[in-house]
């Protein structure tokens, strides 16, 4: 029996009919298409680049502030969350999140072309070096990983912490309230979608151009769409495949050991280039950087006009920004339990970092080759086509057969991981949140981006690609900006009431129940509990306390439910008007027990408990063992604590916000 389709459907075909109108173009204007997106292009960049340009500034002001101000102190997730991955693991992921096909495709390309043709020095000079690498590390700095920052706080603040589902609508929930659940919030996701499949539309342009031209390079093989589409055919087929066959695991061993290759490959220049030079290069460039990072950070050349602004610096953030949910969730899914400030950090810094790293070793090289052996051959070679810029640099290398090859591999390899990940993240947003979907869908999301690429290659090349990019993101523009906004709002509440909490406002001692004698405590301290224990406990004992509190409160004109949640979790909800609801729940969590021996740590027997949980996030406890009046009087300690705490101006900005239905 075939499982049911899960979508939502407004957001589904709402998204299908915006992306079937950028095909149609150019099924039905195939010779026209070119300057139909040409123009649109042009359009919204003369009448809201500024907006673009602002929208970026802000987001990476307001991203720092976050991060040095106390809110850096909030975790995504309850108060009590730690982190689903080790340091190490984590920082590694998001090392791998920084690399991509655009690494592959700019890190000789966008250099050179700067270096040959600047915004402002002379050409081929001395400024010019100077200026081509500040332009390059500020494309593919800290404004690019704030814009994904941004996003991914939104995602991982709201969905760990209210376990609100992970799509884009729940970021906005302190603004909109139930409202996320209609049109405003269809809208917002399907803005999602759209900017992610043609985000992951140009990166599939520019990763199966780049691959063109290294299997010309390697075989004679021509350059053009009779070649780039069955690419694109053959890489999506792939990407299905993985999708299909559930190969995560070997897709992600796969990446892993790009990742590795990459950096060896890095290494590689880095030893048979100029290495001292390029030592040097990273640090100047560095402070090149920093130097100019408040101009160009606002410089939209308004007082000289230049087309290089538009096919630059507000393309990069128009991609960015189209890119930004599918990044977004990969980081948000990874970070659970981490504080908004390691976030912060680590989005930041790592990514870019490395990054830096990269376009010194590949940029700094390929102009020190062009000044020198190459006589301005490189040069003329990349400005005649900037796809051909990597394999026209390994000529130039030892063993350029060998890294030639080893570079077309590690883009198609890229171009497999990107597509299949990114119609994971689309799948799941069109589902509502739901990432169990069917197989069909998976797929189903998978063909459509190879097909975006494919018939806007097709239409425009890689600027119909770009076109289609920057319609796509102008009105994420505005989600991103909300989304701020919404995320400040409801850190600022948790810090209120985090900070009441540790002061001791509203705490009222528990009590214990009658009959509960300390040798009774210490037998249930010694023994742990099995999991059909505390499940019996929570339907025998918990439940009815819940029922019998939340019939109490509707008696006395106070509407009060009990609702069930994921894994057994059953919660007393209180909803209010203006302020956060009142949650008392319980859920089965488990732990790892102690252990006495080295083999047993291994693989160590698991303890469970009837963990507590609330809607402000603050920390719970296990009342496993409590009698059902002790459950009565320990839900009327904590509801007393809400209501001296809704009292504080602070906490009364989020209404009812979900809670998350168990621990693990």
């Amino acid at each position: 029996m075939l499982k049911p389709f899960v979508i939502n459907r407004p957001v589904f075909f709402g998204s299908l009919a915006i992306i079937g109108l950028f095909l149609a173009v150019g099924v039905v204007f195939p010779h026209q298409a070119d300057e139909i997106f040409g123009g649109l292009q042009a359009g919204i960049l003369q009448s809201f680049g500024w907006l673009y340009l602002l929208a970026v500034a802000v987001v990476v002001i307001g991203v720092l502030l976050i991060c040095i101000s106390r809110y850096g102190q909030l975790k995504l997730g309850p108060d009590d969350a730690t982190p689903d991955f080790g340091f190490l693991s984590w920082i590694a992921m998001l090392f791998a999140a920084g690399m991509g096909i655009g690494l592959m495709f700019y890190g000789v390309g966008e250099p050179m072309t700067h270096y040959m043709l600047p915004p402002t020095a002379e050409p081929r000079s001395v400024a010019a070096v100077r200026e081509a690498m500040a332009v390059t590390f500020f494309h593919w700095g800290i404004h690019a990983w704030a814009i994904y920052a941004i996003v991914g706080l939104s995602l991982a603040y709201f969905g760990y912490r209210y376990n609100l589902p992970l799509t884009i609508r729940s970021g906005l929930y302190p603004l909109l309230k139930d409202r996320i659940n209609g049109p405003i919030g269809h809208a917002v996701d399907i803005f999602a979608i759209g900017g992610t499949v043609f985000g992951l539309a140009t990166s599939m342009g520019v990763g199966v151009s780049q691959i063109n031209s290294g299997l010309n390079y390697l075989l004679g093989i021509p350059v053009g769409p009779q070649i780039q589409l069955p690419l694109i055919a053959g890489i999506t087929f792939a990407a299905t495949l993985s999708v299909v066959s559930g190969l995560d695991k070997g897709v992600r061993i796969l990446s892993e050991l790009n990742l590795a290759v990459a950096i060896l490959l890095m290494l590689f220049v880095l030893v048979v280039g100029p290495t001292g030079e390029l030592f040097r290069d990273l640090v100047q460039n560095i402070g090149l950087y920093l130097d100019g990072l408040v101009l160009r950070t606002f410089n939209i050349y308004a007082y000289e006009p230049t087309p290089w602004i538009d096919a630059w610096t507000l393309f990069y953030w128009a991609w960015w920004i189209s890119w930004s949910p599918f990044v977004g969730m990969f980081i948000a899914r990874i970070s659970r339990g981490r504080t908004v400030r390691e976030f912060i950090t680590a989005v930041l810094f790592i990514p870019a970092g490395f990054t830096f790293i990269w376009m010194t070793v590949f940029g700094n090289t390929a102009i020190f080759i062009d000044t020198t052996v190459a006589a301005g051959a490189l040069g003329d070679a990349i400005a005649r086509d900037l796809s051909v810029g990597l394999f026209e640099f390994f000529n130039y290398l030892p063993f350029p057969m060998l890294t030639s090859t080893l570079a077309v591999i590690l883009v198609a390899i890229f171009f497999v991981t990107s597509a299949d990940s990114g119609s994971l993240v689309v799948d799941a947003i069109a589902a509502g949140g739901e990432t169990e979907t069917t197989t069909l869908q998976r797929v189903f999301w998978c063909a459509m981006s190879g097909s975006v690429a494919a018939g806007l290659l097709l239409a425009g090349g890689l600027g119909a690609l770009q076109s289609a990019t920057i319609a796509s993101a102008l009105p994420f523009v505005l989600v991103i900006l909300a989304l701020m906004w919404s995320l400040l709002a409801g850190m600022r509440a948790d810090l209120a009431q985090l900070e009441a909490h540790r002061a001791g406002v509203g705490s009222v001692p528990a009590q214990p129940a009658a009959g509960d004698t300390w040798q009774r405590r210490l037998a249930l301290m010694l023994r742990a509990p099995r999991k059909a224990e505390v499940e019996r406990f929570i339907e025998s004992e918990v439940r009815p306390a819940l029922k019998q509190v939340a019939s109490e409160l509707s008696a006395r004109g106070r509407q009060a439910d009990v609702e069930d949640g994921e894994n057994g979790a059953i919660a007393l909800r209180a909803p209010a008007e203006g302020v956060r609801d009142f949650v008392y729940g319980v859920a089965l969590a488990s732990h790892p027990l102690p252990v006495l021996s080295p083999r047993a740590s291994t693989k160590p027997e698991q303890g469970y408990e009837a963990r507590s949980y609330f809607s402000s996030g603050n920390r719970g406890y296990d009342i496993m063992g409590m009698g059902r009046d002790q459950i009565i009087a320990d839900v009327l300690m904590q509801f007393e604590r809400y209501l001296r705490l809704v009292k504080t101006p602070e906490v009364q900005i989020l209404q009812g916000a979900p809670e998350h239905g168990g621990g693990t």
